[in-house]
């Protein structure tokens, strides 16, 4: 349900635009786009005079408290009609109410005027016993069990002055219970002194062992790390773990926090009176009953929607590198999807990506056919014009990069050049039916070294026809909301694409299908119809395809790119709407738009000031002369590769001080994980990533980054190696120590049962574990340091 009055919109963008530092007048302009129905990359690229300039981060932001906000203006709404209904919505609660600014603030104020089964306290009061607790709560001299006697009456259940008291305690732990202000200040106290305790299951602490450094455990809720706190919630969700939250002590009193707030909050004291241990018990009962309960549910679940949106945003940012990672570009490539017992399958793309070719050979135990092999892959290389040769990461992977160094020296005319790729989602994409309509008659396991090839020749291209989850390279992913995470990596997905752009003519459908303003069955109609007529000449013949109206041609013309085409303009990111601009361009300077493309000292002279108009301002003009000066440019980082020393195959060759080049596989909170080429990545704890302090991985390292690294110690029992970019660090014993169990789980980057389907891969990584998978924890002599 969208805004119903224009106050009530100017209210959430108001709000809205000083979370993402812009202001209010730029987050409406931004709403009443997407609410037309614009995308976020179209709007980011495309409408910066409408919405002064907002990023696709700011408004992927706006969206998303977008989404928030409505939800809690919708659920206000009801709130206030409920209350109003039931004739007790005063001016006092309507303005508290109008004023929540969170749903769980909403929530507390509504908790006493929520329709509920009828409680015990209800139960009382139609007894008549409100006036006993009322008068104990009044006159604590009043002897409890003597005042009670007078409110005794069998006839409406009150059988005795126990009954009675009982009786008078529900009643006030229910209002307690239910006061806003107290919620709301015992809330606030919990996020800021509260303490997570946990503690082992009694009898499972050897089932459990992979989160014995939890079994005793305590951390302000306030400083746990997502990736810690996650652990602990997977723990106790396979009933390893207890988990409490503990309120601490006051600070003034020394006492119990939580009980003594809740005297407090009613003016109990105990002065030795007679009600006063009774009434101090129905304090603690009411915490212990009633409040703790709601307090401990409501903020775990609270913490748990930040450290999942901070796992969500972990896995979102090494998506994007890998995404926007460099292409080879359009050469011809030879994939190598390595194995043991069944062989390494081999397929060859040429420079456009079409399959040629297929083998599968068997160098490796138990047949050994290494002459063979190197026979058929030169074989192929030589008539295909193979420039490069990409091998998956996974079993065997070392062992098939021995072969194809051997290949390079053995046959120097063929100039060919071997790099090592991450194979994660290679087997998802094999057994797809994406992969099933596009190679109905390859056999599954081939279809993997095709897309080991392609994902070379344009990692962005290849990586979007696998389910973003199924790349592997998050933290904790399956432990987060699947439907937050799934919804985040697609806007991720789309940002890239976008940010790219798309060659319309020779662009997969999955592709085409994260443009901005396609839909999957609009980028089918437009692979149909460019394979019925031919490629498109000029943008504007997209109108042609069916379902393809004026509204999806605005979103989606400027992403793709039409080369040698009869529009020159159609080959860059300028949006075909800002073509009249090119015409005054090309009107004030007399050369035709073919000799103004690309002629950058020429475009350095133009002022854009000069051509623009009430439409097109300053910002658009400027992305213009842009384009005109780098047409279709693209924003991904030259094409290198990573150099895995020789002889340094299996984790058994590492040895502490050795100074290596790697690539980074992933980055989590504590650290990043480099593939040093040993079928187990290490890891780089955040303080040995850099020489200054760093409190984002991300500031200094990002996956696909090649980087050297020194190997500080290596536990092969355990399979844990530590490295470090600082190569002046020390090693030593200290380099390795005891990591928190649970978050070695942090390596669960998207396991790939799937590889076991290839039978008899041997028992590397890519068969139980996923194929970052190595240290997931700090060691703690990098803490200590």
């Amino acid at each position: 349900m969208h805004d119903s009055t224009p106050a009530l919109a100017r209210k959430i963008a108001h709000a809205i635009a000083d979370e993402i530092g812009a202001q209010p007048a730029q987050a409406e302009a931004a709403i009443a786009l997407l609410d037309g129905g614009a995308t976020v990359p179209f709007v980011a690229r495309y409408r910066k005079e409408a919405t002064g300039g907002l990023d696709d981060t700011q408004l992927r932001n706006l969206e998303t408290r977008l989404t928030y906000l409505r939800e809690l203006e919708d659920r206000r709404a009801t709130i206030l009609s409920s209350i109003g209904e039931q004739g007790k919505l005063t001016d006092e609660l309507r303005a508290e109410i109008e004023t929540a600014d969170s749903k769980a603030r909403l929530e507390d104020l509504y908790l006493p005027y929520k329709p509920k089964r009828r409680t015990r306290a209800q139960i009382a009061r139609e007894a008549g016993l409100e006036p006993l607790a009322d008068g104990l709560l009044e006159d604590p001299t009043r002897v409890p069990e003597d005042y009670a006697a007078g409110f005794v009456d069998a006839d409406k259940g009150v059988a005795d002055a126990k009954a009675a008291l009982e009786g008078a305690r529900a009643i006030l732990m229910e209002r307690w219970g239910e006061d806003a202000a107290l919620l709301g200040e015992l809330r606030g106290w919990l996020e800021s002194h509260g303490v997570i305790r946990a503690r082992v299951v009694e009898g499972k602490e050897a089932a459990g062992a992979k989160f014995r450094d939890y079994f005793d455990h305590a951390e302000p809720l306030a400083k746990i790390p997502s990736h810690r706190l996650l652990a602990l919630f997977r723990a106790r969700r396979e009933e390893f773990l207890q988990l409490e939250l503990d309120p601490g002590t006051d600070p003034e009193s020394g006492h119990a926090y939580a009980e003594g707030r809740i005297a407090r909050h009613a003016g109990i004291a105990d002065r030795g009176r007679p009600a006063d241990a009774w009434l101090r018990n129905a304090c603690r009962l009411a915490w212990r009953a009633r409040l703790h309960l709601h307090l401990l549910i409501d903020l775990f679940n609270q913490a748990r929607e930040k450290a999942e949106a901070e796992a969500i945003s972990v896995f979102g940012n090494n998506l994007e590198d890998l995404l926007l990672a460099a292409p080879a570009g359009p050469r011809a490539v030879l994939g190598l999807d390595p194995g043991l017992r069944t062989g390494v399958k081999v397929a060859v793309v040429d420079a456009t990506g079409k399959l040629v070719a297929t083998d599968t050979i068997y160098p490796h135990e138990p047949r050994r056919q290494w002459e063979a092999s190197l026979h058929a892959l030169a074989k192929l290389c030589r008539e295909h014009g193979v420039e490069l040769v990409a091998i998956g990461n996974g079993t065997a992977s070392r062992e098939t990069d021995r072969l194809a160094g051997e290949l390079i020296r053995r046959h120097p005319e063929l100039k060919l050049q071997k790099l090592v790729v991450s194979e994660a989602g290679a087997s998802v994409y094999s057994a797809s039916e994406l992969a099933a309509r596009e190679f109905p008659d390859l056999d599954v396991s081939l279809r993997g070294a095709v897309s080991i090839a392609r994902r070379l020749q344009d990692p962005l291209a290849e990586l979007v026809k696998i389910e973003p989850k199924s790349i592997g390279v998050g933290q904790y992913q399956h432990d987060v909301d699947q439907f937050r995470m799934a919804r985040a990596l697609e806007a991720k997905v789309e940002d890239c694409v976008n940010a790219v752009g798309v060659h319309v003519n020779t662009a997969s459908a999955p592709l085409l299908a994260r443009v901005a303003g396609l839909s999957a069955s609009v980028a089918e109609n437009i692979v149909v119809h460019r394979d019925a007529n031919g490629p498109f000449k000029r943008r504007r013949d997209l109108l042609k395809v069916p379902r393809l109206g004026e509204k999806t041609f605005e979103q989606c013309a400027g992403f793709l790119r039409i080369a040698d085409g009869d529009e020159p303009l159609d080959a860059s990111a300028v949006h075909p709407e800002a073509y009249p601009v090119i015409e005054r361009i090309v009107e004030a300077c007399g050369r035709e738009v073919k000799q103004i493309v690309g002629d950058a000292s020429f475009v350095r002279t133009l002022r854009p000031e000069q051509f623009t108009d009430e439409r097109f301002g300053l910002p658009t003009v400027r992305d213009i002369l842009g384009e005109l000066e780098k047409p279709g440019r693209d924003p991904r980082p030259e094409f290198k590769a990573a150099t895995f020393a020789e002889g340094v195959e299996d984790i058994k060759d590492l040895e502490p001080g050795m100074v290596l080049e790697g690539v980074v596989s992933n980055v989590a909170a504590f650290g990043a994980f480099v593939d040093i080429g040993v079928h187990q990545d290490g890891l780089v704890h955040i303080s040995a990533l850099s020489d200054r302090f760093v409190k984002d991985p991300r500031e200094v390292v990002k996956a696909g980054d090649i980087v050297k690294v020194k190997v500080l110690e290596v536990d092969v029992a355990r399979k844990r190696i530590a490295l470090t970019r600082r190569l002046d660090d020390p090693v030593g014993e200290a380099a390795l120590s005891p990591r928190r169990g649970g978050e070695r789980d942090a390596r669960n980057r998207n396991p790939r049962p799937d590889r076991a389907q290839h039978a008899g891969k041997g028992s590397g990584k890519s068969q139980t574990t996923p194929s970052n998978s190595a240290l997931a924890d700090a060691f703690a002599r990098a803490k200590r340091s």
